[in-house]
C-alpha cells in the first residue's frame, strides 16, 4: 500500500447475501467510518452534491467534527449520490487496495438496500424504476405519451410533479412506438464486403433506453458497422437493472443479470462482440453485475465480451481501419465525457472516435452535467442538478461549436437545459443524443442537418 492511492482501484464484490449487510448500526459504522475519512480529505468537494451536504453538515455541528452530527441527518447525503463513480475512480486517495478501504457510491448502495428492506422506497419511486414495463406502455400511446410529458405542457407536468415527483422543467425522454428491436426484425443495413473488418459480427445490447426512446441511436450504431464490415443483429433481453440498483434494489438486478447473461451467452458463443450502447449499461454488464454475482460465470463471461460503441469503434480503426467517406463537421464538436463512460476505465473513447473525423474540431469536458439519472429529474432535485451541470453548461457554450453531444443521452438534454439557461452568450449550439449519431451523419448515413433537441 502506498499513500496517495498510486495503485489501480479494485473493487470487492458486494456481500449483499450476508445477514450483516442491511444490519442498520453496522451501516452506521461504516458511514461515521467512512464520513469522517471523508471530512479529513475533502478532495472530493466538488463532484456532486452528496459531499457539500456532508461537510456542510459537519462544520455546522456543534463541535465541528463528526461526533456530534446525528444519523438522522445522513438521508440527504445518501439521497444525493447519483453512482457516477468518479469518487472512487478519480478523486479519492483510500480506495482499496489503500487500507482504509474507502468505497462510498458501494456504502450509499447498501444503505439504499437497507432502506428498501425496510420499506422506505415509495410505491411512485418503483414504479418509476420499471423501465421495460413503462417503454411498452408508453410506446403503445407514443404520440400521447410525448404530448403528456414535453416540456411547457403546464397541466400535464404538474401533474405528473404531483403523481411522480418529477419537476416539471425536467426533459423527459421521448417514446416510440417502434422500438429499436421492432425496427431491426423488419430490416438491417446492408453489410460492406470490402471493408477491411469484413467478417466481423456483434450483438448490440439495445437497453431499454435505446429501444423504447432513442432508437435512432441504434440504428446509427448498425449503420457504421455495417459500412465497416460489421454484421450486426439486436438482443435485448431486459433492462441492465441500473434503474433498480439507484433505489437498492439488488434482487432485481441479479435476476436481470442472470437473464441477460444467460440469454447472451449463444450469440458470445458463435464469435459475436457485444456492444452496449448506453454507458450506464456498459457499466452494469462490464464491472457491477460482476460485483454482484461473482460466482456466475455467465456474468463473467458476458463481461469480459462487452464493449461500449465508443470503444468498439476506435478498436475497429485501430486494429483493422475504417473504410474512407467520413467527412468533416462543420463548426466542430464539443463532447462531454459521460460519467459511466469514464468509470469503465477505458479512455476517453468518444472523444478519440470523433477525432476519426478529418478536419473537425473536438474539446472535451469532463465537468459534470449534473444529470445523474433519475436523481436529476426529481422535484426536489432539477434545479440543485442545473446547479452541479452549470460549468459544464457554461464550457460547452463558451466553445462555441455547432454540435455539444455526451456519451449519456440524459446528460445531452440536461446539458441542453443548462445552455438555454445561460444568458447572453447567443443561442444554444445543437444538441444529439450521442456521438455515434455523429459519426453516422459524417459518414452521410443520417441528415446533415439534424433537429435541434
Amino acid at each position: 500500500m502506498k499513500e496517495g492511492s498510486l495503485q489501480a482501484p479494485v473493487r470487492h464484490p458486494i456481500p449483499w447475501h450476508d445477514p450483516d449487510f442491511l444490519d442498520a448500526e453496522k451501516i452506521d459504522a461504516e458511514l461515521r467510518r467512512v464520513f469522517d475519512i471523508c471530512h479529513g480529505c475533502r478532495r472530493c468537494f466538488n463532484l456532486c452534491n452528496s459531499f457539500p451536504r456532508l461537510f456542510d453538515l459537519i462544520d455546522e455541528s456543534p463541535t465541528g467534527e463528526l461526533d456530534s452530527v446525528d444519523s438522522g441527518d445522513f438521508p440527504p447525503i445518501v439521497g444525493d449520490c447519483t453512482f457516477c463513480d468518479m469518487c472512487f475512480m478519480t478523486k479519492c486517495p483510500y480506495v482499496p487496495p489503500h487500507e482504509f478501504d474507502l468505497d462510498f457510491p458501494h456504502l450509499m448502495l447498501r444503505y439504499r438496500a437497507a432502506e428498501r428492506a425496510q420499506g422506505k422506497v415509495s410505491f411512485n419511486r418503483r414504479q418509476l424504476a420499471k423501465t421495460d414495463r413503462n417503454g411498452r406502455l408508453a410506446g403503445a400511446v407514443a404520440g400521447l405519451a410525448n404530448w403528456a410529458s414535453a416540456e411547457g405542457n403546464t397541466g400535464m407536468r404538474n401533474m405528473l410533479r404531483d403523481l411522480a415527483g418529477i419537476h416539471p422543467e425536467a426533459a423527459l425522454p421521448r417514446y416510440h412506438r417502434r422500438t429499436l428491436v421492432g425496427r431491426a426484425e423488419q430490416s438491417s443495413p446492408p453489410v460492406n464486403p470490402a471493408a477491411p473488418a469484413f467478417g466481423r459480427k456483434a450483438a448490440i445490447y439495445a437497453s431499454c433506453f435505446a429501444n423504447y426512446n432513442e432508437p435512432a441511436l441504434g440504428e446509427a450504431a448498425r449503420a457504421v458497422l455495417a459500412r465497416n464490415g460489421v454484421a450486426t443483429q439486436v438482443v435485448y433481453p431486459s433492462c441492465c437493472g441500473m434503474p433498480h440498483w439507484e433505489q437498492g434494489d439488488l434482487g432485481q438486478v441479479a435476476r436481470n443479470a442472470e437473464k441477460v447473461a444467460a440469454e447472451m451467452q449463444p450469440w458470445i458463443d458463435d464469435g459475436h462482440a457485444i456492444i452496449a450502447l448506453v454507458p450506464s449499461c456498459g457499466l452494469m454488464l462490464k464491472f457491477e453485475w460482476p460485483l454482484l454475482l461473482p460466482n456466475n460465470e455467465d456474468v463473467k463471461r458476458l463481461s469480459e465480451n462487452t464493449y461500449d460503441i465508443c470503444e468498439y469503434v476506435v478498436g475497429l480503426a485501430g486494429e483493422d481501419g475504417l473504410v474512407d467517406g467520413l467527412r468533416p463537421l462543420a463548426g466542430g464538436v464539443t463532447l462531454h465525457l459521460a460519467c459511466h463512460a469514464r468509470a469503465q476505465n477505458m479512455g476517453a473513447k468518444g472523444a478519440e472516435m470523433l477525432r476519426l473525423i478529418p478536419d473537425t474540431e473536438v474539446d472535451v469536458i469532463e465537468r459534470c452535467s449534473g444529470h445523474g439519472g433519475a436523481w436529476g429529474i426529481m422535484d426536489d432535485n432539477f434545479e440543485v442538478a442545473l446547479k452541479v451541470g452549470r460549468a459544464a453548461a457554461r464550457q460547452a457554450r463558451k466553445a462555441a461549436r455547432d454540435w455539444v453531444v455526451s456519451e449519456c443521452p440524459l446528460a445531452s438534454d440536461h446539458l441542453r437545459q443548462g445552455m438555454q439557461r445561460l444568458e447572453g452568450e447567443g443561442e444554444a449550439p445543437r444538441t444529439v443524443a450521442h456521438p455515434i449519431l455523429l459519426l453516422a451523419q459524417a459518414y452521410g448515413l443520417l441528415p446533415e442537418n439534424q433537429e435541434r433537441r
